[in-house]
């Protein structure tokens, strides 16, 4: 009998577990962090400087396609998605949605999009 309860007592704790945990991933979503940078701003070491969401397309990565005019100059920016950000700068991300997706693994990155 104690043997039974013993089992009894795992097999719960098992099947909770798995549902904390397909809770915790399916919150999560699948929308990785992205900044707005301006592409043609590398700093060899502070990476990419962030702009204005409102100089990226809305939709996911535009590869070139978010060329706005800024006073006379004209900038690049594109959705860098998945980077160390810091001091104005992203860096160590990827301009790929889907590879950022891909490497995204377990858990949550950063709150969404953060210039602007």
């Amino acid at each position: 009998m104690a043997e039974t309860r013993r089992r009894l007592r795992s097999s719960t704790v098992v099947l909770g577990g798995m549902g904390v945990l397909a809770a915790a991933l399916s919150a999560c979503g699948s929308d990785p962090d992205r900044r707005c940078v301006d592409r043609d701003s590398y700093d060899y070491i502070n990476g990419y400087k962030i702009v204005a969401d409102k100089n990226c397309s809305s939709g996911s990565s535009s590869a070139g396609k978010g060329r706005k005019k800024t006073g006379s100059s004209r900038a690049d920016a594109d959705w860098y998605y998945d980077a160390d950000v810091s001091g104005g700068y992203a860096d160590h991300g990827t301009f790929s949605r889907d590879e950022a997706v891909d490497r995204g693994g377990f858990g949550c990155s950063g709150s969404g999009s953060g210039g602007g």
